[in-house]
């Protein structure tokens, strides 16, 4: 097993994979309802209740997740992360990097994590999405090169909350936060925390993990629409169960409708079939510098 590999086994790995986490979202927001409105999502999940329908390992992920994913912890990774020294590559480098994982991660098929990637970006241009869309579902997920540092899964992947604030009831398997220090910080626990009102998404500390860590490797070259979409793709109580609004602005509703527009291509895009890695790499190479220099920080 390579040294990569061994980083990516923790004490702290309850899922088989990290595809598993994907799963359980699709039992929540099956494919059939994605382009319903969000009114109507409610009324149909709730005859349902899809903590009942997770798997064990999903449960105890998202209780270690809950548990540990506090407000001091989130800043500790803001500064281990955010000064994007780790290493020097470019997307496609880190794709090919990110593919490391798949032997200890997806045993269960041979799909390579950048077969993934491509598919969901070879559905946005399917259907005629902007350029810069289809780059965006190509690069989405390459914050997940966490876990080749050493990070636990619940560190890497799960819906993401604001911390510094009161949890809200929206939030996948609530009744976990009891075991978080914060949930016993009086400050930490009203609406609004240590934010105010209606402050903007961008002033406010999200659980940390991909999403946050791949929007400040890329923050300076994508347009409004794309950083809000890797931003918060797995801000699910935001953008699926309208929780935190008065956290948002107006500029959190423009870009609202872009985030769910994503969300499909993140979801239901995977098949059996492999795409061509070889065949495509011309195209999405050129894509890529389109927007990125040669080489970025992480």
């Amino acid at each position: 097993m390579s040294d990569q590999a061994s980083a990516a086994r923790s004490s702290d790995r309850p899922l088989e994979d990290l595809d598993q986490w994907e799963e359980f979202l699709q039992k929540r927001y099956p494919e059939e309802e994605a382009s319903q409105t969000i009114a109507t999502l409610k009324d149909k999940r709730q005859f349902r209740d899809y903590r009942k329908e997770a798997r064990p390992s999903v449960a105890q992920f998202y209780k270690l997740n809950h548990t540990h994913q506090t407000y001091d912890f989130v800043q500790q990774k803001k500064r281990q992360y955010l000064s994007l020294d780790k290493k020097r590559m470019s997307i496609w480098e880190a794709m090919a990097y990110l593919n490391t994982l798949v032997d200890d991660s997806d045993p269960d098929t041979d799909m390579s994590q950048i077969e993934h990637l491509l598919q969901a970006a070879e559905s946005a241009r399917a259907d005629n999405q902007p350029r810069w869309f289809i780059l965006t579902c190509l690069i989405h997920d390459l914050g997940k090169i966490l876990c080749l540092w050493g990070e636990p899964q619940w560190a890497v992947v799960g819906d993401t909350f604001p911390v510094g604030c009161a949890y809200s009831d929206r939030v996948v398997f609530p009744e976990f936060f009891v075991n978080n220090p914060d949930y016993q910080e009086p400050r930490y626990q009203t609406d609004f925390g240590v934010y105010k009102e209606n402050c903007g998404l961008d002033n406010v500390h999200m659980s940390w993990g991909h999403d946050e860590y791949l929007y400040h490797v890329v923050k300076d070259h994508l347009p409004p629409e794309a950083l809000a979409m890797i931003r918060y793709h797995s801000f699910y109580p935001w953008h699926k169960e309208e929780a935190y609004s008065h956290l948002t602005n107006e500029a959190d509703h423009q870009m609202l409708p872009w985030v769910r527009k994503f969300n499909p291509y993140d979801l239901y895009s995977k098949a059996a079939e492999k795409p061509s890695v070889e065949k495509l790499k011309p195209f999405y190479q050129e894509l890529i510098a389109e927007y990125f220099p040669g080489e970025l920080r992480w």
